[in-house]
C-alpha cells in the first residue's frame, strides 16, 4: 500500500504546485470531484483509467515497473 499512498501524495502535490482546486482538476480529467478525493486520499476504488486522467493534467506519468 505504500506505493499508492505515494501516488496519492504526488497527484495532490502535483495539483497544488499547479493552483488547481480538487473541483478544477476533476473536469480537467473529466472525472467527478468525489474521485479526485478517492485517488488523493488512496481510498475508495478508482479505477486506472481515473487515476490516469487526473496524473495526466498536471503533466504527471505513471510508469509500472515489474
Amino acid at each position: 500500500m505504500e506505493d499508492l499512498s505515494e501516488i496519492a501524495a504526488t497527484i495532490r502535490a502535483a495539483r497544488k504546485m499547479a493552483g488547481l482546486t480538487q473541483e478544477d482538476l476533476a473536469h480537467l480529467a473529466q472525472t467527478s470531484e468525489r474521485t479526485i478525493r478517492a485517488i488523493e486520499s488512496g481510498k475508495g476504488n478508482p479505477s486506472l483509467r481515473a487515476v490516469m486522467a487526473a496524473a495526466n493534467v498536471p503533466g504527471l506519468r505513471l510508469v509500472a515497473t515489474p
